[in-house]
Parts: structure tokens; C-alpha cells; sequence
């Protein structure tokens, strides 16, 4: 429906979309107002597809029904009232993967597992923990013609160490051998005197300072004024009566160590008394009073026994014993004197101290020359584990001081086998 407004009084023309009616009085009276009626097109809604696809048909229901406090309303629909809808496939439940297991090495935070080993600070080390440090560099080469080889290619070829240079860190590390449980007593005696058992003690004594790392000591145990103080450079007159003296206030180290000589292989060499009045009384009891300080401080204690083997000194001596070292010469009286030695210990109760015993054979005595050393070899062989031949040395001849860095090579390596064959026989965990 549409109004117009005129003030003119002649008709005018109107053009429309659709019929127009007019009325005819309208026409003939002139108004102020006319009007007329238009006819529109009717829009035509259309419902889409996808909503036709899910739609229901007319269904009344009552909304009384719909309150929440009401009764629960159903709607039965007929078949083909509702549209087939499509079959969609059921998606597969997704697959969650299982949890890690937790670490081997803590359970929970801040707890061990019992069956793991917690590391000390010690295994950090830089092989371990830097780069490239677990594949160090071989060390240069001993020998000439392997350090030769080696400079002239810029240290590329690295053959190893020479045959001398194997055999010599071989014996190094035998007479290196760690030991757990006390020091460990080795004491070198014999039934005759003047064949070298306090020379071989020294020797001995200075092997073994030389190459280990802890400390060694000789104590001169000789009930009839023993010489083994005066092979080295003494640095005091202090015996082992000072030492049984002094031992209530032996507390440390530093204390006990004013009593003792060292010389440049570090072996501490304790002299026995130079009075002979009184060196009798170093008995049984006072063996003990030094062994047992001994104890605290060192490894390993070499004792230069008299050449009597029932003194009180001696019973002492053989119970702390760990193995024995027997001296011979090269003389026929000699060599059985030592054999003896053997015997006797069998016979009173230490035949197991035979059965590991080294026989140190001195060759440098008088009538080595006219005897068959391989024969006394031979018979030792077959009573001791070892036998030691020592060479004649213008050092060692002069019985007075020795000086390690000056013997021949072939009497230092003498000296170096004989510390590892004894080294060999210790035990490395005491057991009592």
C-alpha cells in the first residue's frame, strides 16, 4: 500500500511495478490524498539440503512438558519420518605409549638403590671426564735405537721400550706390590759369620727403598754388636736400647724418626748397641717393643739377625717372621753351615718358613773360585723357593759404607731380583 501527496488538480501518471488500481471517484473530486494498491512478488523460502538431511517433520509437542520439575516427554517417530543418515566408521581408541622405566641408579629422588655402589670423588678423573683423555699418548720410548726411531719420524713411530728397559719396569713392579694388614717382617740369618749377611741385609734393604713408594727399614738385631749402622751415612748415635727406652713417649713419626739413619735410597737402618756390657740384654722383649713401633710406620722390616740362632732375640724374631732370606758363601763349610740353618728351623717348629725361604749365595767369599757354585745352587733348589747369586763388588769388598749409585750394574740388578723374589713370597693381606 502506497500514499502520495499533491496539491495539483489535473491527474498525473504513475508508473508502477505491478497493477495499479484507481479508484474513479478518486479521479473526478480533487483530494489531497490518493491511494493505491501494489501487488509484490512472493519470496519463496527454501529449506537447504543439509538441513532436510537431519530435519524432523511436524511433531506437536506440548511445552508443559518441557519444564524441568515436569514429567519426561517422548517422541515416537516413524520410520519415515527421519532421514537414513550415513553410517560413519568408529574411530579407533588412539594408543597411549607406556611410561620409561625409571633409572637404574636412583629409585626416588634423593634415595640409592642399595645394590648400586655410590662412586667416590676419586673416579672423576680427567681420562674419564675430558675428551680424547681416554686415549693417552704412549710415553717416549727407553733405549737407543727406539728414541733414535723415534725422533727422526716426529714422534710417529713409537716402538716401545727396549728389551733392558721391559725387563727393568718389570721388576720395578714386582718389588712395588701393595700390601694390606701390617709390615711384613723378612729376617735374614745364618749359622756362620763373615759371609756377607749384613751386606746382604743392606742390599737388601736399599732395593726395596729405592723403588717402593713407602718406607723401609732395617733394624740391626745383632745381640753382639751388630755393624749394619755403620754401611750407610749415619745421622745419629741412637740404638735400639734408646728405642725401648723412649717407646712410651713414641707418638709419631717425627718423634721416632730423630733414632734412625737414612741414606739417598730412604731406607732407615736402626743401629743395635755399641756397648758391650750391655748388649747382651737385648732380648726377646725388647725385640717386640721395636717390632711394635716398627709396625706403625712401616712396610716392610728387614732384620740383621747374630750369627746365633738361639739367643733370646731370636725366638721373637722367627715368630714375626713373614719369610726368611739365608746367607751362604761360596765355601764348602759355608754352604753347609747355611744348609744347616735350614735344618734347624725344620726341626724346631718353622718348616713352613723353609719351604718359602731365598737363599742369598754372597760369591765374592773365599774359595768361591775353587767350588762348584751350580752345585750348591742345585742342593738350595731343592730345599728353598729361590736361590739369589750375589757378585763380587770393590764396594761391597771394603766393608764400610755403600753407596747404591756407585755398585756395579750387574750387583744392583742382583740386588733388585733379590728384593723381588722376597716381594713374590709375601703375602699380599695378613691373616692374623
Amino acid at each position: 500500500m502506497a500514499t502520495r501527496n499533491t496539491s495539483s488538480d489535473a491527474p498525473s501518471e504513475t508508473a508502477g511495478a505491478g497493477d495499479l488500481d484507481v479508484d474513479p471517484t478518486a479521479l473526478a473530486t480533487p483530494t489531497e490524498n490518493m491511494t493505491f494498491t501494489v501487488a509484490l512478488p512472493i519470496q519463496v523460502h527454501e529449506t537447504p539440503d543439509d538441513e532436510v538431511a537431519v530435519a524432523i517433520h511436524e511433531v506437536a509437542i506440548n511445552p508443559d512438558y518441557l519444564s524441568s520439575t515436569g514429567p519426561t516427554t517422548t517422541i515416537q517417530l516413524r520410520s519415515e519420518d527421519v532421514a537414513v543418515m550415513p553410517d560413519i566408521p568408529e574411530e579407533e581408541a588412539p594408543v597411549i605409549p607406556a611410561l620409561p622405566e625409571p633409572d637404574d641408579i636412583y629409585a626416588r629422588r634423593g634415595r640409592v638403590r642399595p645394590e648400586v655402589t655410590p662412586e667416590p670423588a676419586t673416579a672423576l678423573t680427567a681420562e674419564r671426564l675430558i675428551r680424547g683423555k681416554d686415549r693417552p699418548r704412549r710415553p717416549a720410548p727407553e733405549g737407543f735405537l727406539q728414541q733414535l726411531l723415534y725422533q727422526v719420524t716426529f714422534h710417529l713411530v713409537n716402538v716401545g721400550d727396549s728389551y733392558r728397559a721391559r725387563e727393568r719396569k718389570a721388576l720395578d713392579a714386582r718389588i712395588s706390590k701393595h700390601f694390606e694388614g701390617g709390615t711384613r717382617f723378612v729376617p735374614i740369618l745364618t749359622r756362620k759369620g763373615g759371609v756377607g749377611k749384613t751386606t746382604i741385609t743392606t742390599l737388601l734393604g736399599m732395593a726395596l727403598a729405592d723403588v717402593r713408594e713407602d718406607r723401609i727399614i732395617a733394624i740391626d738385631a745383632n745381640p753382639d754388636r751388630g755393624t749394619l749402622a755403620e754401611r750407610i751415612t749415619k745421622n745419629t748415635r741412637a740404638t735400639v736400647r734408646d728405642v725401648v727406652t723412649r717407646a712410651p713417649s713414641i707418638t709419631a713419626f717425627s718423634e721416632f724418626q730423630t733414632l734412625i739413619s737414612r741414606d739417598e735410597t730412604r731406607l732407615d737402618v736402626l743401629a743395635s748397641d755399641t756397648d758391650p756390657s750391655v748388649s747382651e740384654a737385648f732380648g726377646e722383649d725388647d725385640y717386640n717393643v721395636v717390632a711394635d713401633i716398627a709396625e706403625r710406620f712401616y712396610s716392610v722390616a728387614v732384620t740383621d739377625c747374630g750369627t746365633g740362632i738361639v739367643h733370646s732375640a731370636m725366638r721373637a724374631t722367627l715368630q714375626r717372621a713373614d719369610s726368611i732370606v739365608i746367607v751362604s758363601g761360596g765355601s764348602v763349610d759355608e754352604a753347609r753351615l747355611a744348609s744347616e740353618t735350614l735344618t734347624w728351623l725344620e726341626a724346631n717348629g718353622y718348616p713352613e718358613l723353609v719351604s718359602t725361604a731365598v737363599v742369598a749365595l754372597n760369591t765374592s767369599t773365599q774359595g768361591t773360585n775353587l767350588v762348584k757354585i751350580e752345585e750348591i745352587e742345585a742342593h738350595f733348589r731343592s730345599r728353598v723357593r729361590e736361590v739369589v747369586r750375589i757378585p763380587y763388588d770393590p764396594v761391597l769388598a771394603t766393608g764400610s759404607v755403600i753407596r747404591y749409585r756407585e755398585l756395579a750394574p750387574i750387583t744392583r740388578n742382583a740386588a733388585r731380583e733379590l728384593a723381588a723374589i722376597v716381594i713374590d713370597g709375601l703375602p699380599v693381606t695378613r691373616t692374623a
